[in-house]
């Protein structure tokens, strides 16, 4: 696409950012730029939505590295959550039954897969639902995780927004080579990460129908929306949006996805994009 054409793209009513990858740098920060770009936009009235991965339990960094609380799309696309108040506004789970067949599905498939299932309750925070539980197979994707490790049938006992299933030494493309063909509508798999770890969410989950959900709530056309990401979970919020923007470092699925490529996510892509509307 011309640059022209891109410059001249009407203002956008709504924006939305995954974090990981897209609007944090490597050091996991908010860059001076990027917030700066923000605070504008936010100025000028334009809502600015995190579509992200993370629980709502790890939202809190973002706010403030912001310094502003938006409305988030958490999970994939399983719960609505609103910062400022600290609310889960809505969620969509799997089942028990759904989770114990996915699980032994997995296992069979995928032998040595550990399992893994994060849970909401009213807010992020929320202490009497133990949130991210681990079966004692379950090897962690990232440092410093925050489990409660539990037996494999506890795992599954309790409905779940999303279902993680780790294999370490694969690659998440492989897994999800292997499992999504048996899946048969029951549940929907994608992952932001490419090291052997795939996340399972309830049918027709996905962060395009929880940005859907946001801008009903806001009144915002899915044409007036632009969205950023950088991996296969962002690829059906990047399709939706009036302008999908992948960043440079981002996976091929997204960029194949998107109708623009941004400088990477260490070099300000996201505020590089929104500067042409707010300065």
């Amino acid at each position: 696409m011309e640059w022209v054409t891109l410059f001249h793209l009407p203002k956008p009513k709504m924006v939305a950012s995954d974090v990981d990858g897209t609007l944090i740098d490597h050091s996991e920060q908010v860059s001076a730029r990027t917030k700066a770009a923000i605070d504008a936009l936010i100025a000028d009235g334009v809502p600015f939505v995190l579509a992200t991965g993370r629980p709502p339990r790890w939202i809190d960094p973002v706010v403030d590295g912001l310094g502003y609380a938006p409305l988030c799309v958490c999970g994939n696309g399983a719960v609505i959550y609103d910062s400022a108040s600290d609310r889960i506004l809505e969620s969509r789970t799997l089942d028990v039954e759904t989770l114990a067949w996915a699980g032994d599905l997995a296992e069979s498939l995928l032998p040595g897969c550990g399992l893994a299932t994060e849970r909401v309750g009213a807010t992020a925070h929320d202490a009497a639902t133990p949130q991210f539980v681990s079966s004692p197979e379950y090897q962690h994707a990232w440092l410093n995780p925050d489990d409660t490790q539990v037996s494999r049938a506890e795992v599954i006992a309790a409905p779940a927004i999303k279902m993680l299933i780790r294999l370490a030494g694969a690659s998440s493309a492989y897994m999800r080579e292997v499992l999504e063909p048996h899946l048969t509508g029951r549940a929907d798999l994608t992952y932001s990460t490419d090291n052997g770890l795939i996340e399972l969410s309830a049918p027709g989950v996905s962060k395009a129908t929880g940005l859907a959900t946001v801008a009903q709530r806001l009144g915002v056309q899915h044409s007036a929306l632009i969205a950023f990401g950088d991996m296969p979970n962002d690829v059906p919020m990047l399709r939706m949006a009036g302008h999908g923007v992948a960043m440079a470092n981002a996976h091929e699925e997204a960029k194949a996805a998107a109708d623009e490529i941004a400088a990477a996510n260490n070099e300000d892509g996201v505020a590089r994009i929104l500067e042409r509307w707010w300065v």
